[in-house]
């Protein structure tokens, strides 16, 4: 059972060439059979390691150095059960509901203003 949903902006910082970038990440929180709760990352769509963990950082863009992330900014993506005042809508057969959602591009991970780069690296 899903717990929940959130939006993550993770900023990483290169310890070698000093690049900054940020990824947004999908998390989710479940709770299985036996009551444990599980976290799970997704980046444009493709399940990834933790971004928080060495094993799952991803490589700098630059030069290709593993660096882990630190959060800096969250957003609870409210679950449809914590709503329940949320009007809701009956959703049409798959082909009439709206058409545009099939064909509109993907919002990506990386898809956002990045940090501002400081050029004075003598910090």
């Amino acid at each position: 059972m899903i717990t929940e949903l959130a939006v993550e902006r993770v900023e990483f910082a290169c310890g070698h060439c000093w690049h900054k970038w940020s990824v947004d990440y999908d998390v989710q929180h479940d709770r299985d059979e036996q009551g444990d709760e599980w976290e799970y990352f997704i980046r444009d769509g493709q399940g990834v390691p933790s971004p928080y963990d060495p094993r799952g950082a991803p490589p700098c863009p630059l030069c290709g150095r593993h660096w882990v992330g630190r959060l800096v900014a969250r957003r609870p993506v409210p679950l449809a059960r914590e709503t329940a005042d949320a009007p809701r809508y009956k959703i049409a057969p798959l082909a009439e509901h709206r058409p545009d959602r099939h064909t509109a591009p993907p919002l990506e991970a990386h898809a956002h203003a990045q940090p501002r780069q400081d050029l004075d690296r003598s910090v």
